[in-house]
């Protein structure tokens, strides 16, 4: 560690060999060439750069900033930084990061005089205590290289060539057993046009366990499967896809003929992993699939006999087009966007929601296309209750709030990290972050009449609302303490002001043809609902660093979307008539192990309102609901809950709700919406007021099938169709039959039989 005393006895030597010089030259000469030689020898050493080249803080020393991990977020990257030394996350602020490296703390972490005495060096190599331990050894070409710009006097290069492009080799890779490692070389090309090799200094991070990549860019697999490694060099990422596949020596492909593109494009790149997808699902399987996934309902038992008894060889297409044309598909659709685009109470009230909702509901059920719903909601002003499209920019009470949920709900772009700085993993800026926040800052409120049930919440407004656009209100950069300038995400050119003049601009630009992004964040959405996993996963975070699983099929849905005119029911269509939607959940040898590459249907659980849909229309009880009329379905209802818990009991059926999963809708995410599951969901299902309520119903389907006199066996029968979507199995037949013909209550027996049909996981899980 450098002391004040070293730094005087530096000062003295300085003054003896000026002494020397003033006399004597020759000793002071043959030390200076001997130094320097020293220094010409040093420098030929450095394995990473040429001996004629001097060390550039800007493209080595931040780089071995971020190699070693000194500007991670869980390191001095952190927004307080750690142990008084604060660096930029991943090196975002080369300036600051300069100024805290060598001036600070008295300039003591940089040493010129001294470079090994400098705690840069001193603590990364552990000679001094380190919170974070040994970053590298003194015998490494990071330490050489901080030693040689310390030494160099510290340096801020700040015309230093900027980086270009990232040339990563390779950019995918298919390994076959024994096939299992690779070596990345990874080529930084600069401004100047020069390039040079900067495996060592790059970071490699790998999406999950599947591979280990070592410090100098090796790659082994862990086990097999895809993967995907971040490799990253100042401020540019490259995703890399690498798989590891099992050699399969006997390996034939085995795939039903395409019904469509989507299986040409998935069956490419199941053939190249060496995976057959599983076989085609049964009848009884698609009927439940089909309607659970268009319309939120099991098909009654009457609807799914006929299907599966139906002969016809296009009869899976014509339930598809059945369904996309009856009302309880724009119900079940219009829910999915209620859920996204915030249709609450507390901010909306309940007549802005019961507007915002048949809106909503209205333009799926005319199949408007969803460039034209995008636009009518950013553009749409005037009365709440009399424009109920100006409900969206109504419950985003500021610009910031308006523009991270638009690029996560229309471009499928998470901003949030932007705010408080550059974005770690995307290429935004906090400058494109508030200039995109300029855009949404015309927006205003003017407030009619605001009945809040709780005077202390500023948050809540009850009443209706007028949503205008009026000379901006400025957005400053927290950053530069400077006006924004409204941008468009991505763009270089700034929006000429004017009242109304940048939100139409916005809409405009953000539905255009060419705005590609667009159209594969909608598409990416729908296949995510209709398959249970987004071709980009999670399905709002389009980046470099999370590539689609199969960018071609992202591509072609997306065009295909643009050829049809944002058609919502022919993108659906054409999913649904694909043989990879029509896959068995059951997987073969080559396949079990697949998560990305839809081989086979996902399994999951119903959502909370397809769940207590669906017990209602197995005991044929209908719904209940605080705040609403009797019969209406979960999947109907407008808002998240139109009665508040504090203020009267929540109903058996909404409780059951939020017990599934059902959203709060303050988030613009699909993420809000839970399917996981808990232990209260088995409480619910086992033993909860609502199942066996509608279990006890005196005019139940139970006490119906009992006043119909018909045989055992046809309850059973219509008790198995009604909840499975199928015949029961000879054996389920006969135990069942016997147990109600032992019973001396066939009532409670009945009962007993629907409960477990309810809880078997045949009726809680799609697949």
């Amino acid at each position: 560690m450098a002391t004040l005393t070293t730094i005087l006895n530096k000062c003295a030597h300085l003054e003896i060999a000026a002494s020397r010089r003033a006399g004597d030259g020759a000793p002071y000469l043959q030390l200076c060439a001997g130094a320097a030689i020293i220094v010409l020898i040093f420098c030929a050493a450095l394995p990473v750069r040429a001996a004629s080249e001097t060390v550039s803080f800007r493209n080595d020393v931040m780089a071995v900033l971020s190699k070693a991990g000194c500007n991670m977020g869980t390191c001095h990257g952190n927004q307080n930084g750690k142990a008084g030394f604060k660096l930029s996350l991943r090196g975002e602020d080369p300036e600051s990061d300069h100024r805290a490296l060598t001036r600070d703390m008295f300039a003591r972490r940089t040493n010129p005089n001294e470079p090994e005495q400098s705690l840069l060096l001193l603590k990364a190599t552990a000679q001094l205590a380190h919170e974070g331990g040994q970053r590298f050894t003194k015998d490494s070409p990071e330490y050489a290289m901080l030693r040689a710009w310390i030494a160099a006097e510290s340096r801020d290069d700040a015309a230093a060539p900027k980086l270009r492009r990232l040339i990563v080799t390779p950019a995918d890779q298919i390994l076959v057993a024994p096939a299992s490692e690779t070596q990345f070389t990874v080529a930084a090309e600069f401004a100047d046009g020069s390039r040079r090799d900067v495996t060592r200094l790059a970071c490699f991070e790998p999406a999950n366990q599947l591979v280990k990549v070592s410090a100098e860019g090796r790659a082994q697999s862990v086990r097999p499967g895809e993967t995907t490694v971040i490799v990253r060099y100042l401020n540019q990422q490259m995703p890399v896809r690498l798989a590891f596949v099992p050699a399969r020596p006997d390996f034939k492909w085995n795939a039903a003929h395409p019904n469509n593109f989507v299986d040409e494009h998935v069956f490419a790149k199941l053939k190249s992993l060496r995976m057959n997808p599983s076989a085609l699902c049964t009848d009884t399987e698609f009927v439940r699939r089909a309607y659970l996934d268009l319309v939120g309902m099991l098909p009654t038992a009457d609807q799914a006999r006929a299907f599966v008894n139906d002969r016809s060889r296009n009869k899976r297409t014509k339930l598809i087009d059945q369904l996309l044309e009856q009302p309880e598909f724009a119900d079940f659709w219009a829910l999915k966007w209620a859920d996204l685009l915030r249709t609450e109470e507390k901010v909306l009230d309940t007549k802005g929601v019961q507007a915002f909702h048949r809106w909503i509901r209205q333009s799926v059920a005319e199949n408007k296309p969803v460039d034209q719903f995008v636009r009518e909601i950013l553009t749409a002003r005037g009365s709440t209750y009399e424009n109920p499209a100006a409900n969206y920019l109504r419950a985003l009470r500021d610009p910031v709030t308006r523009a991270e949920s638009t690029a996560q709900l229309f471009l499928g772009t998470r901003l949030q990290c932007a705010r408080c700085h550059n974005h770690p993993f995307d290429r935004w800026t906090q400058g494109d972050y508030y200039d995109w926040a300029d855009v949404f800052a015309p927006v205003q409120y003017k407030i009619l009449d605001n009945r809040r049930r709780d005077g202390l919440d500023t948050h809540e407004f009850n009443g209706e609302q007028i949503v205008w656009a009026s000379g901006k209100p400025e957005v400053k950069n927290p950053r530069t303490g400077k006006p924004a300038q409204a941008r468009l995400l991505g763009s270089d050119d700034a929006i000429e002001s004017g009242a109304a003049t940048e939100m139409n601009r916005l809409a405009k630009w953000l539905t255009d043809p060419q705005n590609k992004l667009f159209a594969q964040a909608q598409v990416n959405r729908v296949w995510y609902h209709l398959m249970g996993r987004g071709l980009v996963d999670p399905v709002d975070d389009f980046r470099p660093t999370n590539p689609a699983s199969i960018p071609s099929l992202l591509n072609a849905l997306a065009d295909d979307f643009l050829r049809n005119k944002f058609d919502l029911r022919h993108l659906i269509r054409t999913v649904m008539n694909s043989v990879v939607y029509q896959t068995s959940s059951e997987p073969n040898e080559t396949n079990a192990d697949d998560e990305a590459n839809f081989s086979r249907a996902i399994v999951r659980r119903l959502t909370a309102e397809q769940l207590l849909d669906a017990q209602n229309q197995v005991t044929g009880v209908p719904s209940r609901f605080n705040g609403y009329p009797e019969g209406i379905r979960a999947a109907q209802i407008p808002g998240a809950r139109a009665v508040r818990a504090r203020e009267r009991k929540l109903s058996d059926g909404d409780m059951f709700l939020k017990v599934f999963g059902k959203p709060e809708r303050l988030l613009t995410c699909e993420c809000e919406r839970s399917t996981d599951t808990s232990l209260g969901q088995a409480f619910q299902l086992i033993s909860g007021p609502a199942i066996n309520e509608l279990l006890s119903e005196s005019d139940n389907r139970v006490g119906r099938l009992l006043k119909s006199q018909v045989s055992a066996e046809k309850m059973i029968d219509e008790l198995y169709w009604s909840a499975l979507s199928r015949a029961p199995a000879s054996q389920e037949t006969e135990k069942c039959a016997a147990y109600l013909r032992e019973t001396k209550d066939q009532r409670r027996a009945l009962e007993d039989l629907t409960w477990a049909l309810m809880n078997s996981k045949e009726f809680v899980l799609r697949k």
